[in-house]
């Protein structure tokens, strides 16, 4: 297999019927991968489900694809979504996470339902997805398969934030998370494992009701990037060429960027062990760490440039 192509391969791709999810699905089939599908149709908010969008992606690809109509969130429906993987196309080399659902309110609005069901279909899902596919790939690549490629979707929500969305925050950080350690528990078999902060046209963006000018501006200017340079992204980070594991990269139109990771930003020794001064802690405190605080800032606003198309 060419550094470049994806013969012979197998992908899951949930949420793959439609956005960004069908966008990813379509480019890895057109580079050679037989597809699973995984996407029951519902609303943003997770609500209602209809299975002729999946079955209407599928026809569209043709050969090589196979739609998956449950609930990803589902008890068992990782493990479905690998045999499913396995019994049609014999094998599961690429996971791409890419289903989630909103339901955003202001945190002394929140209901708790709500920000179970989001985790369950955002982070829960995927982990679910991921332990039942890596369980697959290490046997395959213990009987000379090479290795393959997970990525999962996070947002800029859940690196930087955004009014009203606890719940989707959450969940996209944890997934960052996730997509850390399953990169460290992976590597000594070579499958790599990285997240996305996508900027594109999807439903999500559409969703977003506009508070201020700079959130009018970026949903403007979102709703104008295309789907595809998501994909083109994905379909490097899940080929044979790909060396980055562990890493979090943002792609807005043509422009592909990478995310610092939390990391130490400054220390400071305060106080002696005899001798606790309260003014002086503040004061050291203050002194070390105020050139490295950061500030509130939304991922909205700190996107307010135009993109590269």
């Amino acid at each position: 297999m060419s550094e470049t192509t994806l013969d012979g391969r197998v992908a899951i791709v949930t949420g793959g019927a439609r956005g960004i999810g069908l966008a990813v699905a379509r480019t890895l089939h057109a580079r050679g991968a037989s597809v699973i599908i995984a996407d029951n149709g519902v609303a943003i908010d997770g609500s209602g489900a209809d299975p002729a969008v999946a079955a209407a992606a599928v026809a569209a690809l043709g050969d090589r694809a196979v739609a998956w109509n449950d609930d990803v969130s589902s008890p068992g429906a990782g493990a479905a979504m690998v045999a499913l993987a396995v019994e049609r196309f014999g094998a599961v080399d690429i996971v791409v996470n890419n289903a989630a659902i909103l339901r955003d309110a202001l945190i002394f609005k929140g209901r708790p339902e709500d920000f179970d069901r989001v985790l369950r279909v955002d982070l829960h899902a995927p982990f679910a997805l991921i332990a039942a596919a890596t369980a697959a790939m290490r046997d395959q690549i213990k009987a000379g398969r090479a290795p393959g490629g997970i990525v999962n979707m996070v947002s800029s929500a859940g690196l930087i934030g955004n009014f009203g969305q606890s719940a989707y925050a959450s969940a996209k950080a944890g997934l960052l998370g996730l997509t850390r350690v399953v990169a460290m528990d992976m590597a000594r078999a070579g499958v790599r494992c990285n997240a996305v902060a996508p900027f594109a046209a999807t439903r999500v963006t559409e969703s977003i009701r506009p508070a201020n000018d700079s959130q009018v501006r970026y949903r403007a200017r979102a709703l104008r990037i295309p789907a595809d340079h998501v994909a083109r992204l994905v379909a490097f980070l899940v080929s044979a060429g790909n060396t980055f594991t562990g890493q979090v990269f943002g792609v807005r139109g043509r422009e592909v960027f990478l995310f610092s990771q939390p990391r130490v930003a400054a220390t400071v020794v305060a106080g002696t062990p005899d001798r606790q001064d309260e003014t002086a802690y503040a004061s050291a405190l203050a002194s070390a760490f105020g050139p490295h605080l950061t500030d509130l800032a939304t991922d909205l606003e700190r996107f307010d440039t135009e993109p590269e198309l």
